[in-house]
């Protein structure tokens, strides 16, 4: 049995054309990039017309464009290197309780090295108002950080409010968003957005694991966080993975060259879900918030009475692959943060449901899948003392 993969909130399966993409640079030109040989020239050729396709994207200039290992290298090479760099302007930063774990973890040991941060409190859907960032501002308040579409419910924060809000103080607060879950969903325009950093991981868009892209604003100063013989970029020395980056940008590729063809798909998958739910399955509520104001391919659900790990690890044995919002394996059976930051209690945090779905899924698939989550909701339910108590 073919399996059906609704998890691609955590990975994505590389496009065919992108691993095509990538033999070229692994076959035949292996090479270093550099100058004076011709084969390390080719290369560097190469990078730059790599990083002038990704730039058209975002609306950004080629030259502000650093390709690294991945969505969490550019985050902790932006934020280090802002803080790093600024941190005789002040030691305040801002970022919210229900960010991706690479912004909370990077304040957190800035927080253990004499900095203050301010958690912005969300929602109950997630979203965090710019009212309240405009309130935590201070006059030593050096860097903002926010992830565009949250990583477990798919709201998307207000960030061109943010950025508003963030031009009407009298000194410069720098502003890093984490794209991982945006890019390639939703667009982002750096001019319009503002930000002066801003991290995308490739392999939430169809390309490789292991490479992402850091943009940094012209004349935003980062301080050096990797230290390393400087053969490409300043900001990530030493090697590069010159494959990699062809395989990402091929998958870029082919997202925006039918960009809201793509991004409406997404939506129509994740509306389906949601509406086969409301139709077969009882007692549940959404998590997130609904419509344009969440991440197209991003459908989160509890389910009452019964724990989400008992549905993931049952639809894994119908051959299907979902994510539950306790992550048990890694936070020892912790309600998630985020849910919980949201104002859910532990019984509708651990019956979550995360479903993400790529342009790889069908309709049929979908069937397929609430067929069995029903099967599997009134199994666990019939053996549920909580269902059984309220039924």
């Amino acid at each position: 049995m073919k399996r059906i993969y609704l998890d691609n909130c955590i990975t994505t399966k590389p496009a065919p054309e992108a691993i095509e993409a990538m033999k070229e640079f692994t076959d035949e030109k292996f090479w270093f990039p550099g100058s004076f040989f011709s084969t390390s020239e080719e290369i560097a050729s190469a990078l730059k017309v790599f990083r002038e396709k990704f730039a058209v994207t975002i609306n950004s200039k080629q030259e502000e464009i650093h390709f690294t290992a991945g969505g969490t290298l550019a985050n902790n090479i932006a934020i280090k290197g802002i803080l790093m760099a600024n941190s005789g302007k002040g030691t305040h930063i801002i970022c919210s309780n229900v960010d991706y774990p690479d912004i909370l973890t990077n304040t957190a040991f800035f927080e253990q090295n004499g900095f203050e941060v301010t958690y912005l409190e969300c929602d109950s859907e997630g979203y965090v108002s710019p009212e309240k960032l405009k309130a935590a501002i201070r006059p030593d308040t050096v860097l903002f950080m926010t992830s565009i579409a949250n990583h477990v419910v798919g709201t998307l924060q207000p960030v061109k409010e943010y950025s508003e809000v963030l031009k009407s103080v009298d000194h410069k607060i720098y502003y890093h968003a984490d794209a991982c879950q945006a890019y390639g969903k939703i667009p982002l325009d750096m001019n319009e957005l503002g930000f002066d950093t801003m991290s995308v991981s490739a392999h939430k868009i169809h390309g490789p694991q292991g490479v992402g892209a850091l943009y940094v604003r012209k004349g935003t100063p980062l301080a050096q966080t990797i230290h390393g013989v400087n053969r490409v970029d300043g900001l990530n020395p030493g090697g590069i993975n010159i494959a990699g980056i062809a395989g990402f940008i091929k998958a870029m590729e082919l997202v925006f060259n039918n960009f809201e063809e793509n991004s409406a798909y997404l939506r129509k998958l994740t509306d389906y879900i949601l509406a086969k739910v409301e139709k077969e399955i009882p007692y549940y509520s959404i998590n997130g918030a609904l419509g344009d104001r969440r991440a197209p391919h991003n459908m989160n659900i509890s389910f009452d009475y019964i724990e989400g790990e008992a549905i993931t690890m049952m639809l894994d044995l119908n051959g299907i692959t979902v994510a539950t919002g306790s992550a048990c394996a890694s936070q020892g059976l912790q309600a998630n943060y985020v849910l919980m930051a949201m104002g859910k209690n532990h019984v509708q945090s651990h019956g979550s449901i995360k479903f993400t779905v790529s342009r790889y899924n069908t309709i049929e698939e979908i069937d397929f899948v609430i067929e069995k989550l029903k099967s599997v909701v009134e199994t666990l339910r019939s053996r549920s003392p909580l269902y059984i108590k309220n039924k």
